[in-house]
């Protein structure tokens, strides 16, 4: 079992491989948080709790007489409002009579096997059949309003999944303002916040700062989770780096408005409280309705960063993550985007396609343009059927003369949106998110279709699986290019307005779990401008997200570092572009292009036409070097071997099959320099006992040498030079330092 219960103390205890995570229900029916660290097993660690009287926090009126107890200075589970804890609250409401207030107090709690589950929602599930479920409720008794705290814990996995519903047992409709997934209290310690900030074409860059005496906010009211933030973040010690140190991760399952916040308290305890952004909220909750919270997933280890990303890393490519290519291999694609753009047809696509049958390329994608009147980003959108006149025949036809070449074919398309210059909108214009009244804001000339409406996201199903239905489709690339705005909805009266950016996922949810489970054999690829809707949430339906719209492979460096702290590298979709980079003009190596998007998916995006003989040669041997990596890319554990943030010589990374048997280092060198001292690493994840044969050289090294002394490279001049070593495990060392079952 690994959730122990003693019901006399009311003592709960959830147990992982690794961890411990402790709460009790007092003498009150106050859930307080006790511990979350290194396994204890059961051991009541209430030991630890020290308590004063605290100026200016008040006493629960039961305990007014017991000065040192305030729930404004205890660490809560989770927490009511308008009673005397001023931190960061899970829940805010106001009642029938208009009260803000919600004393939320133990009532019972219940235990069973397996994984819960929440409507409408992506959340993990039990791949293993170890999961255990423990619900504990909370009762307010004026207002009858019953909170439900559900832990989902994954033994094996160092995880535990957390998730709160907010039900209106009373006689009167409430207003909900804020219902937070979960809160973790951390009573001791100093820590520090790290989060993945960033921008389009900049994505989920790390920054570090100490959790400060006030509320850090790290949020989304875009709604989307966007590019600007992530939903996602890491409480580390101070001393916590890649390979030691204490740390705690935070991850929601959700991609539309969220909010993480942190604070360091008076009395120095750390609050993190994560969910649904409170921001343009407010559910209206009638008596017997629930509000589901989305999923928090919370991990721990005081290994580092390294063993909490990998955590995280397996633990969403396989409880997250979904269907038949969750774990199998994926394609390498062309598309023909950044060779293209709107300006293609029949002939232009199958001259690529002939291009990149002979260089060992197994799928085409057609990007933006090929529907309706859309020759550039301002038309065309919601009117999905195919514009025969431009590409000069039909999509089947197309679809057939690519598939006798030998490859599959892909599409893109972006269902969310409309072009206000569209047959849809001028029909429908009511189904776009606009305030009566008022001229909406538009972004690349398009508007948001209102998928809080049953009727829009129906429209969008019965439109998009006709087209998967009637056309040999292997590969969907499903795109959003414009963040939320004049959210109003035509179908909900006024009060209910404050619910439809969340109603806007569940029904996109809705469609995506539809269309998901009806073509499980279409390879699902999401996209939002690149990285912008980045998440677990979209994970649970595309077990790949084009990681940025930014292909310069210098910095996707920083892109795929970033995203590599929480997502595992085979949900990053990376292809090699054009040189001189659309983005950003630099000129690479094809080579250095190459190292970089092998650390994901693969593929290409560039007019293979305009290549020279030798490129074409170099992308022969590039694409089957790829695939005969792929399981060790897409299985193996990840290593951060620099910070490409901070270290301007070079960036390095490596792959280390999970038993050790094979190793993959990947380097470039991002600033040259004269006069140049060495280049140097330090391997890791490899049996120290091992032998292994580098395989350009055919050297042998011990696993203890390679991880211990490190490896020096040669001297690497020119722009952006890379390399890529692979190291196989070839037997064990004696004990006098020769090798078995290998050479010297």
């Amino acid at each position: 079992m690994c959730i122990e219960i003693d019901n006399k103390k009311r003592l709960f205890s959830l147990n992982t491989k690794h961890t411990t995570y402790q709460m009790v229900a007092d003498s009150h029916g106050f859930l307080r948080h006790i511990y979350y660290g290194r396994k204890i097993g059961s051991f009541d660690m209430r030991y630890r709790e020290y308590y004063s009287d605290c100026g200016f926090s008040p006493n629960p009126y039961e305990l007014q007489t017991q000065r040192d107890f305030s729930l404004d200075t205890r660490s809560m589970e989770y927490t009511g409002c308008g009673i005397g804890d001023f931190r960061p609250g899970c829940v805010r409401l106001t009642n029938g009579d208009g009260s803000f207030s919600a004393d939320l107090r133990y009532v019972g709690h219940s235990l069973r096997e397996g994984k819960y589950r929440i409507p409408g929602l992506p959340a993990s599930y039990d791949n293993g059949g170890q999961c255990q479920t423990l619900c504990i409720d909370l009762k307010d008794d004026v207002s009858d309003v019953i909170v439900s705290l559900y832990y989902g814990v994954f033994p094996e996995q160092d995880m535990i999944a957390r998730s709160a519903v907010v039900k209106n047992c009373g006689k009167q409709p409430i207003q909900l303002y804020k219902a937070a997934s979960a809160c973790l209290d951390l009573p001791f310690g100093t820590w520090d916040l790290i989060h993945f900030q960033g921008r389009h074409c900049m994505e989920r860059m790390p920054e570090r700062t100490p959790v400060p005496h006030a509320t850090v906010n790290i949020s989304s009211g875009r709604g989307a989770s966007s590019h600007q933030h992530n939903p996602f973040a890491i409480l580390a010690a101070p001393e916590t780096g890649e390979d030691n140190g204490p740390c705690y991760g935070a991850m929601l399952v959700y991609s539309g408005n969220f909010k993480i916040e942190a604070e360091c308290s008076q009395m120095q305890s750390t609050r993190l409280v994560a969910g649904i952004s409170d921001e343009q909220f407010c559910w209206h909750l009638e008596p017997g309705e629930s509000f589901y919270t989305p999923e928090l997933l919370l991990s721990y280890t005081d290994r580092g960063l390294t063993a909490l990303s990998q955590c995280y890393q397996d633990f969403v490519a396989e409880n997250i993550c979904r269907g038949p290519y969750k774990d199998g291999s994926r394609p390498v694609l062309i598309n023909n985007w950044e060779a293209t753009y709107f300006d293609f047809n029949a002939e232009t696509l199958c001259g690529i396609a002939r291009q990149a049958r002979n260089l060992g390329v197994e799928m085409l994608v057609l990007d933006d343009g090929w529907f309706g009147q859309r020759d550039d980003d301002t038309s065309g959108l919601g009117d999905w059927f195919v514009n025969e006149q431009k590409l000069g025949c039909t999509l089947p036809r197309l679809i057939d003369r690519i598939r006798k070449m030998g490859l599959k074919f892909g599409i893109w398309v972006e269902p969310e949106m409309v072009s206000q210059n569209s047959q849809l909108y001028r029909q429908h214009p009511d189904w776009a998110l606009t305030v009566p009244g008022r001229n909406p804001t538009v972004g690349r000339g398009q508007l948001v279709l209102d998928l809080s409406r049953k009727d829009v996201v129906d429209y969008l199903y019965a439109t998009f699986s006709q087209l998967l239905r009637s056309n040999a489709i292997a590969y969907v690339k499903w795109d959003m290019n414009r963040h939320l705005t004049d959210v109003f909805s035509r179908e909900l009266p006024p009060q209910r307005q404050g619910e439809v950016f969340h109603r806007y996922m569940l029904g996109l949810y809705d469609l995506l779990e539809r269309l998901t489970q009806e073509f499980p054999q279409v390879l699902f690829e999401g996209c939002s401008g690149g990285g912008g809707r980045f998440d677990a949430g979209m994970l649970y339906y595309f077990p790949q997200i084009w990681c940025s719209d930014d292909t310069d492979p210098i910095e996707r460096l920083k892109i795929q570092y970033g995203t590599s702290f929480g997502y595992p590298i085979r949900s990053v979709g990376s292809h090699v572009s054009a040189s001189p980079n659309h983005q950003t003009g630099r000129k690479t190596p094809l080579n250095t292009r190459a190292v970089v998007a092998m650390s994901g998916t693969f593929g290409y995006e560039l007019d293979l036409q305009l290549l020279s003989a030798e490129e074409k040669e170099e992308i022969r041997r590039q694409i089957p070097k790829y695939k005969r990596w792929q399981s060790l890319i897409f299985h193996g554990n990840y290593y951060r071997l620099t910070n490409p943030l901070r270290d301007d010589y070079f960036t390095a990374w490596q792959f280390a099959a999970k038993d050790g048997t094979q190793a993959l280092l990947n380097l470039v060198v991002t600033a040259p320099k004269a006069n140049p001292y060495p280049i140097h690493v330090t391997l890791k994840g490899l049996d120290p006992e091992g032998m292994y044969r580098e395989e350009g050289s055919g050297m042998v090294y011990s696993g203890a040498a390679l991880m211990y002394g490190g490896y020096t490279l040669p001297i690497l001049l020119g722009d952006y030079p890379s390399v890529q070593l692979y190291f196989e495990k070839i037997g064990f060392q004696d004990g006098d330092g020769a090798s078995r079952n290998g050479n010297h």
